[in-house]
């Protein structure tokens, strides 16, 4: 008669579940849940989230919901929780320094052994098209991007092992401009585009966990595949995959009075980045590395 493998349930599978290393995601979204997907087996995963109902899909997939609200008082209830932080929260909307990274330092009294900080390729600022790497100073020319900068001095200026991923436009399943084909909002004339910087979600979470176990002290990291796009050219690379009408071209002027100010700041910065050191230190080979392949996966991903 064959036998079947024990299953850990109860009290040991409560035991097998509170002995694994501990990992807390700070602001888990769609990019946080790609990271429990990939570590729930191998640690136990703290999630924070100030949304009640995504507690439940934070459960769902396997990690320990915690509501945390870093514009308020947060209580002090993750204050050596875990040797290793992934920080994916992002600042607040208004002001030109990050005050949710500092209440979540504060918190952070006993320091992590790992702190990975996820900022924006934005604070390289324009660069009129020129390749940048890490090297690079910062030169943040939005509030966002000032935002952003500040929350990488505080991170890596603390006494510990902390890293910062820059990034670029997200895109994947259910994060593709296909809203904004569909509204006709417009892009800029191909004299006038700016070049583009992207990453697929999904790599995206795969360099957050290469972060956790391979970046070095301090170290800022280009999270950013082998492509760059103008950008009307990246938008009508989604419009034909997925069956939309090209976005309309204007002059910059006409751009200006056609879009938000918001919207607007994006045709203002164009630089190349490279990605040398997320594949020498970080050792990733990206699973999607040009929009080209990402675009095709998401295609299949949303017609199934």
């Amino acid at each position: 008669m064959q036998t079947k493998t024990p299953v850990a349930t109860g009290a040991r599978g409560r035991r097998a579940r509170l002995g694994k290393p501990r990992l807390l995601i700070v602001g888990c979204g769609k990019v946080g849940l790609r990271i429990v997907a990939r570590l729930n087996r191998r640690f136990r995963v703290f999630a924070t989230t100030t949304s009640p109902a995504q507690c439940q899909v934070l459960r769902r997939a396997g990690a320990t919901p915690m509501l945390l609200d870093l514009d308020g008082r947060p209580a002090n209830r993750i204050a050596g929780l875990a040797p290793r932080v992934i920080c994916l929260a992002p600042p607040p909307p208004a002001r030109s320094t990050d005050t949710r990274i500092a209440h979540l330092l504060q918190l952070l009294r006993r320091r992590p052994r790992r702190f990975v900080y996820i900022s924006t390729t934005g604070v390289y600022g324009d660069r009129r098209g020129a390749w940048v790497d890490e090297t690079a100073s910062p030169a943040p020319i939005t509030e966002r991007a000032l935002r952003r900068a500040d929350a990488e001095r505080r991170a890596r200026a603390h006494p510990w092992h902390a890293s910062v991923l820059r990034v670029p436009g997200i895109y994947g399943p259910g994060r593709l401009p296909t809203e904004r084909l569909r509204r006709a909002v417009p892009a800029p004339l191909p004299a006038e585009d700016v070049l583009t910087n992207h990453i697929h979600i999904d790599d995206l979470a795969r360099i957050c966990v290469a972060s956790l176990f391979r970046a070095a002290p301090r170290r800022v990291y280009n999270a950013v595949d082998d492509s760059c796009l103008a950008l009307g050219e990246y938008l009508d690379l989604v419009a034909d995959r997925f069956g939309l009408p090209r976005a309309p071209r204007l002059p910059r002027e006409a751009l200006r009075r056609a879009v938000s100010p918001t919207q607007f700041s994006f045709f203002e910065e164009s630089r190349r980045l490279r990605n040398r050191r997320i594949k020498s230190e970080l050792r990733m080979r990206l699973w999607f590395p040009t929009v080209h392949d990402g675009l095709l996966d998401a295609a299949r991903s949303e017609a199934q």
